[in-house]
């Protein structure tokens, strides 16, 4: 879902580009450096970075000190908007940043000298991207903390990706970690609209009740407000049309990520799979303050119009483990970092 942040003039330093990502030996078999190895991440942040280049031509210092200072052992960026190595008409690579022009070497060269810059260059980085400038997925983990297996598929094969890179599925000894960055639902009853989300929900109802034999933290932007509370004016978005057209099923009616249909999809995963929405879990009434992830454009009818669609989702049997789980940053016209939306989550050890 397009979002709006207030724009940022000023431009950080940065450190030597590295050239091409490193490998990962959770990945394909290489051996990580010696570090002090810890069992289990406890801090998550998760954000939708809506083009993770922009992020760091706009303001990567303060983002760089955001995460300084809040430390968590994973990183979950939706959005990151930058598409897979491979030339034109060759098969694709989507673990990799595409490098073979001249300005997508000098693209990959400015987001790799921001990642291997403090305190980024602490973190292993895992991509899923889409052929173009569209979707993707990175997850940035301590590296002292060493998963078992990292994938890129709802069916976990590690060779495979999901289309536009929206998966990153990382296997620890004690739990697994899930980023997701959803398809939008759309307006019309069409193959890339209604239809694709109703596959992908099937898809990701079918994954949580078959992997419950592990602990899941499964994070992003699902792009969905499961209720009422979850939306700073119910009414309107209900109500919500493109163009005047009315879908033919009730249910699909109103505003993407808040059809009847969406969130009745969505609250089947939450019951089927055993699992709690960790932010309303602590909070159980509307905070129109701080209290969503995704603001509306600045002029028009959207104006002041909000929506929760970002979430750490967590099996029942983490539930009395969460000590925090919080919205940081803000859209156009929120205070805070100026970096849009963040969610941060803990668990107790």
């Amino acid at each position: 879902m397009k979002r709006f942040f207030k724009p940022i003039e000023k431009e950080g330093s940065a450190k030597k580009p590295l050239l091409s990502p490193s490998k990962h030996g959770a990945e394909n078999g290489d051996a990580l450096p010696e570090v002090d190895v810890k069992k289990e991440p406890l801090k998550f942040l998760t954000w939708n970075a809506n083009s993770l280049l922009l992020r760091v031509k706009s303001n990567w210092p303060e983002f760089s000190n955001f995460v300084s200072n809040l430390d968590p052992d994973v990183i979950a960026i939706q959005e990151v908007r930058m598409p897979a190595a491979g030339s034109k008409g060759a098969p694709k690579k989507p673990g990799e940043l595409k490098d073979d022009t001249n300005s997508s070497r000098e693209e990959k060269q400015i987001l790799m000298r921001a990642l291997s810059s403090p305190p980024f260059g602490n973190y292993h980085v895992w991509w899923s991207l889409a052929d173009t400038k569209y979707a993707g997925t990175a997850l940035l983990v301590k590296k002292c903390l060493r998963p078992l297996k990292v994938s890129f598929s709802l069916d976990g094969t590690v060779s495979k990706h999901e289309p536009d890179g929206r998966v990153i599925l990382a296997e620890f000894e004690t739990l697994r970690i899930l980023n997701t960055y959803a398809p939008n639902n759309g307006w019309k009853e069409e193959e890339n609209s209604f239809q694709r989300r109703r596959k992908w929900d099937k898809r990701l109802l079918e994954f949580v009740v078959q992997s419950s034999d592990k602990p899941l933290i499964w994070c992003g932007d699902l792009n969905v407000s499961h209720e009422d509370i979850d939306v700073s004016h119910p009414e309107f978005f209900s109500a919500a049309k493109m163009n005047g057209y009315v879908p033919p099923n009730k249910e699909d009616c109103g505003q993407p990520g808040f059809t009847l249909a969406e969130r009745k999809r969505f609250g089947a995963i939450l019951k089927e799979g055993r699992l709690v929405d960790a932010y309303r879990y602590l909070h159980k009434e509307k905070d129109m303050e701080c209290g969503f992830s995704w603001s509306g454009h600045p002029i028009g009818k959207y104006r002041g119009k909000r929506m929760r669609i970002d979430y750490f989702i967590v099996s029942e049997k983490l539930k009395e483990r969460i000590a925090e789980c919080e919205m940081h940053g803000k859209g156009i016209e929120l205070e805070g970092v100026n970096f849009s939306f963040f969610l941060l989550a803990t668990i107790k050890r």
